[in-house]
């Protein structure tokens, strides 16, 4: 098949396009989310060294280090897959960055400062007495956690809008906060098996937090993000937090089963394969559903700028398929100079264009999605004039 940006004689995608499909509007402004990311990573840096420091106190820099290194092994399996999940319309990576040190540090911070309350108010209440084991583990763990966690994601929701476009986007943030708490948890896992059992309890850690339950955080705050991911899609408003409380509400639920079947007798691969591994199997449908719903928004969208002669019909399967633009990146790769980078932008800016179109004809598009219109079919046509030509 001849790709699209082969020469040709006849090959003319969008020779005479039409005004702008979009439809007519006058959306309220909204300010960026930039700013927001940038106090939000230095804030969150600040309170990671406050959580770095505390962990080297209390774990010892030999053993922090040990922890360190092995919780890097699962975190990275988990971000490996987030990025599968978020390639067909990528997120910004100050929000992801926002979102990995908020589950890093912010929520660690919180669910630590709120267990030492609890320890204080149990010790003062009742000299020498304990929480009770039960209600930490059940009840203030996965509310406290979630919580945190769920706060996070809302905040990304709040403060940067237009990359937020429904419940992959969801999905993505809130798994990507998730990767960054257990993370931190299972430096300190790792390192009190480490300092308690040695070699052989730090083992045992290591197989059930990083082998059967990598994903375990990421299941629970998963729900939290695909509420907001469906307020988004439905265009926000009074009922986000309705949405949100009710993913929060979820997670925890999820958390404390997971916590509770866990911890409390049961056993330990029975719960992996009872429990992990059909809540995994449902998130990996439901992953794949909200992909292909991506895909067709992408294919719906582009083809009416086609009508409008913005593209060619070639074109509009070429960036509306996976096959697609592997085809085209494979073809870039093979020209020489090789392109792969002006193919690449162009399959991000026709899939921005795509869903910034989608979000206004679904009365969520503000102004800056439609001022961002013009700027990227700009680049859009650019980037096809330079693929084109030699």
């Amino acid at each position: 098949m001849t790709h699209p940006y082969a020469p040709h004689p006849q090959h003319n995608p969008g020779p005479n396009p039409t005004p702008s499909p979009w439809v007519a509007r006058t959306p309220k402004p909204r300010s960026g989310g930039l700013v927001f990311g940038i106090i939000g990573l230095v804030v969150g840096g600040v309170v990671g060294l406050l959580v770095l420091a505390y962990l080297i106190a209390g774990l010892g820099v030999p053993t922090f280090a040990v922890g360190t290194l092995l919780a890097l092994l699962p975190l990275t399996v988990v971000l490996l897959a987030i990025r599968w999940v978020d390639r067909w319309e990528p997120e910004p990576r100050w929000a992801l960055w926002f979102a990995l040190i908020w589950g890093a540090a912010v929520s660690v911070a919180i669910a630590l400062i709120v267990d030492l309350g609890v320890q204080l108010a149990a010790a003062y209440s009742m000299p020498g007495g304990t929480p009770d084991l039960w209600a930490q583990t059940v009840v203030q763990a996965p509310l406290v956690e979630e919580t945190a966690k769920g706060l996070g994601v809302l905040l990304v929701f709040l403060f940067s809008r237009t990359h937020f476009d429904g419940p992959v986007d969801g999905l993505v943030y809130g798994a990507t906060v998730a990767a960054g708490f257990a993370f931190t948890e299972n430096i300190l896992y790792f390192g009190g098996a480490l300092a308690e059992g040695g070699a052989e309890q730090l083992g045992a850690t290591f197989v059930v937090r990083a082998i059967f339950s990598p994903f375990a955080h990421v299941l629970f705050t998963a729900c939290t993000g695909l509420a907001l991911g469906i307020a988004a899609r439905r265009g926000g408003g009074a009922a986000v937090i309705g949405w949100f409380l009710l993913g929060l509400a979820c997670a925890v639920a999820l958390h404390a089963l997971w916590n509770g079947s866990l911890g409390f007798g049961a056993d330990a691969i029975g719960l992996y394969v009872t429990v992990q591994v059909p809540l995994f199997a449902g998130a990996i449908v439901a992953t794949v559903l909200l992909r292909r719903r991506e895909v067709a928004i992408t294919r719906a969208r582009l083809a009416e700028y086609a009508a409008a002669g913005w593209f060619a019909p070639a074109e509009v399967d070429m960036l509306a398929s996976p096959a697609g633009r592997r085809a085209a990146i494979r073809w870039a790769e093979q020209r020489r100079p090789a392109r792969t980078a002006t193919m690449r932008r162009l399959i991000s800016d026709a899939t921005h264009l795509a869903f910034d179109r989608q979000a206004v004809l679904t009365g969520r598009g503000d102004v800056r999605r439609v001022h961002d219109e013009g700027a990227l079919l700009t680049r859009i046509t650019a980037d096809r004039a330079a693929l084109m030509s030699g």
